[in-house]
């Protein structure tokens, strides 16, 4: 169990990322929660307190990399080191290449991508200088397929795991670890009005317990759930024109 650890969790003020510091806050650890709707994020600190652990908010719009850089360094000020950070940022609404716009995938770029990087360049420094230190990203099961509605989502989360596979080699000789978790699909707030087919849906509530148990054993990649994690990796190998056959029964008929 990971406890007596100072950690950062970027994307905390609801889903994932509060299921994560809830748990955590039973043992005995400093978390840093950073997201931009200050009262949830409140609400969450005093949880951790009742739990037994101490919290640092930080209100800060991830999308600019000057908060971002800023909340890392008033979690250095507070607690001296970040142990572990985990970059739970992101949004995929549905898409359709047929109507879309360049604004709006530029804009779902920036959350999915950009947000990750706003975070992982100062996270690197300051994990490079006191040599040692695991950053985990949420990624998702959508960045190793193309997938109908979600196309600049899975792009972007494709893009953040390569990105996250060059870190853990250029990286490993200052002490430090990467991991990725890709996550199916989650019941959280965000999603439930989306209109894309959830199947094997998980709650947070799992998937948070999944994403802790993948830093604990320093996995690389881990993605669940397994039912779904399987049938991405086979769709991965299979021939392109039938996984395309497949795949277009999940649009929508109203897009």
């Amino acid at each position: 169990m990971i406890h007596n650890k100072t950690i950062l969790i970027a994307g905390a003020s609801s889903g994932m990322g509060r299921q994560v510091a809830l748990l955590l806050s039973h043992h005995n650890n400093r978390i840093i929660i950073c997201a931009r709707r200050s009262a949830e994020l409140e609400r969450l600190s005093h949880e951790i307190i009742n739990n037994g652990s101490q919290a640092l908010v930080v209100v800060c719009d991830a999308l600019c990399p000057k908060e971002a850089e800023n909340c890392i360094q008033q979690s250095i000020d507070q607690f001296s080191s970040i142990d572990i950070a985990l970059l739970n940022i992101g949004d995929g609404p549905a898409f359709n290449m047929s109507n879309t716009t360049v604004a709006a995938i530029q804009q779902n770029t920036q959350l999915n991508y950009g947000t990750q990087v706003n975070f992982l360049v100062p996270l690197i420094a300051h994990m490079k200088q006191q040599g040692f230190g695991l950053i985990a990203h949420t990624n998702s099961l959508a960045g190793f397929l193309g997938l109908p509605m979600q196309g600049p989502y899975s792009a972007a989360k494709a893009a953040g795991r390569i990105l996250m596979d060059t870190c853990r080699i250029e990286l490993k000789p200052f002490g430090l670890k990467f991991v990725s978790v890709y996550p199916g699909f989650v019941a959280t707030d965000r999603v439930q009005q989306d209109g894309i087919p959830a199947p094997f849906e998980i709650s947070e509530i799992a998937a948070a317990r999944h994403i802790i148990y993948a830093i604990e054993k320093e996995k690389a990649d881990y993605a669940f759930p397994f039912i779904t994690a399987s049938l991405v990796k086979l769709a991965s190998i299979l021939p392109k024109a039938l996984t395309s056959r497949i795949l277009v029964k999940l649009i929508p008929q109203d897009y």
